[in-house]
């Protein structure tokens, strides 16, 4: 048993990367816990681990003092201390060997308990390293079991959970569905790593197009702002600097190749890509695509615009249940109001707020067509599969 362990400790320092001292000071621990539980035992107990032999011995000390006057376990008299050295004052500690005959057998029981959680310990740690640093990122799993709504993704050598809440309504989860999903949180618990992911996360969106447009991958063209009702509709916002390149163009790809296949991977839902810019309302009229505009009223102090379409483009404006309203308030950071042409010329100066200026006629360029709680659900579900 003890060459067993001294190999033991050895080959997990080699091939699982636990410090050989780490461990040995695991083990003294357990096995000065495991006499006392075996034993009884109230002294204070030291266990002295060979690293050359493997040998293990166990040293209880106890304190010198004129009269026993609490526990006889942890103190001795100096008449009989001094039977055993002459030399002992009070104060002093005495310290025997009280290692067991059969200790051989809880020693080897407890190095094994030992060896078997530094090694679960380890795994653990080495897979919260590998994803504490991927926040944000990408990827790709497959759905491995659903339990109480939360969707399991099997990562290889770990699983992410997909709680409901990041869940798209309209999308089905079957068993060895392969998926991307976005990482949201890597959590290092007492059970281990939890690493939680996302459908829903307007990020996720972000990501698939650095995947699928070189362009965005290089830096040539900014993704600045993303708006997205998952399962629905996503507004993005692009941007270049470099003359030439058409950052619009280069999202949606040849015959819209590129947009298409970010579709596809989020099973239908429809992106409205329009070119970022600085001009406030050139950018609403960009958001509202693929509506047009004749014109943009601001106020900078509300940050709101009042947004003047044709007669027979409100309803495409405001959109369906006032989605592409919503979502250019959302891309754009603005509070928005559209009225038809005939509804604004049917309003009175006085219903414009002080400090809304009238802008210049536009053009829109048309284009293609939510812890507290999660943490409980969480729990409750790891308490009841560890049951």
């Amino acid at each position: 048993m003890k060459q067993e362990l001294l190999i033991a400790i050895e080959q997990l320092e080699k091939e699982r990367g636990i410090s050989k001292d780490i461990l040995i000071d695991t083990l003294v621990t357990a096995l000065q816990t495991a006499y006392k539980k075996n034993f009884g035992s109230n002294q204070n107990v030291r266990v002295d681990f060979d690293e050359t032999t493997g040998d293990i011995r166990v040293y209880s000390s106890k304190i010198v003092v004129e009269e026993i006057l609490e526990d006889d376990d942890l103190e001795l008299p100096i008449e009989e201390a001094k039977e055993i050295d002459p030399s002992y004052e009070i104060g002093d500690t005495i310290e025997e060997e009280v290692t067991p005959k059969d200790f051989g057998r809880i020693a080897a029981q407890t190095a094994r308990q030992v060896v078997v959680q530094r090694i679960r310990e380890a795994e653990r740690n080495i897979i919260f390293d590998a994803y504490s640093d991927r926040t944000s990122e990408i990827i790709n799993g497959s759905v491995q079991r659903i339990s109480k709504g939360i969707i399991y993704i099997n990562l290889g050598k770990t699983e992410a959970m997909l709680l409901p809440s990041e869940q798209i309504p309209s999308e089905r989860y079957e068993q060895g569905l392969r998926i991307k999903t976005y990482i949201t949180e890597v959590k290092n618990t007492t059970k281990g790593p939890q690493i939680l992911v996302s459908r829903t996360h307007p990020g996720l969106v972000k990501r698939l197009f650095e995947l699928e447009v070189p362009e965005i991958h290089d830096g040539e063209v900014e993704i600045k702002s993303i708006a997205r009702e998952a399962g629905s509709r996503t507004k993005l916002a692009v941007f270049t600097a470099l003359e030439g390149v058409d950052p619009v163009g280069s999202c949606v790809g040849q015959k819209g190749a590129r947009v298409q296949n970010i579709v596809n991977e989020l099973n239908g839902e429809k992106i409205d890509i329009i070119e970022w810019s600085e001009d406030p309302v050139q950018l609403i009229s960009n958001a509202l695509s693929p509506s047009s505009v004749e014109r943009v009223i601001l106020s900078d102090e509300e940050k709101a615009a009042l947004v003047v379409v044709p007669d027979n483009q409100l309803s495409l404006a405001i959109g369906k249940e006032g989605q592409n309203a919503r979502l250019a308030a959302k891309l754009t950071n603005w509070k928005i109001d559209i009225k038809s042409t005939s509804q604004y010329d049917a309003m009175d100066v006085s219903d414009f707020s002080p400090g809304m200026i009238h802008a210049e006629e536009t053009q829109v360029v048309e284009e293609q067509d939510e812890e507290t709680f999660e943490d409980q659900v969480i729990e409750e579900v790891l308490e009841n599969e560890e049951e």
